[in-house]
């Protein structure tokens, strides 16, 4: 079975971007990044606030409206088809609700050979790399460290604690084939 989809699933800083351009240098085919923090960035204005797209609360934690379930859903969607028309691809994300947010992309993805993954990371390591980062609301890493993994099934996990992006990567590729 050749995979022609990897999804990464990991907390907010738990070094699964790493991962991906790894990954991307480590594959022998070329592979593409779709990241929900690239689809985040790319929601207009009117929708990174209260209502009905994505707040980041000061206390690290993510509230999510109508319309960006709606576009993230697409998104989605269209991650789906770019793999099927022949495109691997490597999806990072966050499974804010567990399993709920495994299911989307399951069925997204029918059909498809996907290697699940985890990416886990210990939350004061995660808290660490957030604080030097920067860029995001101190205490989302905390939060999210052990909640998307709960209830959520994979192929193969990595820990980045003490485990380099690369080494994590190697990993990983080791099971695509």
């Amino acid at each position: 079975m050749t995979i022609q989809v990897i999804v990464l699933n990991g907390g907010s800083s738990s070094g699964k971007s790493g991962i991906v351009r790894c990954l991307q240098a480590e594959l022998p085919t070329p592979w593409l990044a779709a990241a929900i923090d690239t689809f985040v960035d790319s929601l207009p204005a009117s929708l990174k606030s209260a209502g009905e797209g994505i707040e980041f609360a000061a206390d690290g934690g993510v509230v999510v409206g109508e319309e960006f379930r709606r576009l993230e859903a697409a998104w989605r969607e269209g991650v789906a088809a770019t793999a099927r028309a022949g495109a691997n691809i490597i999806i990072d994300d966050v499974f804010l609700s567990g399993p709920a947010s495994q299911e989307p992309w399951r069925k997204a993805l029918t059909g498809l050979n996907v290697l699940w993954v985890g990416v886990r990371c210990a939350s004061e390591v995660a808290e660490a790399r957030e604080i030097a980062r920067g860029d995001r609301p101190r205490g989302m890493a905390a939060a999210q460290a052990e909640k998307v993994h709960e209830g959520v099934s994979y192929d193969l996990e990595v820990d980045t604690t003490y485990m380099e992006s690369l080494a994590c990567a190697r990993t990983i590729a080791a099971h695509v084939t």
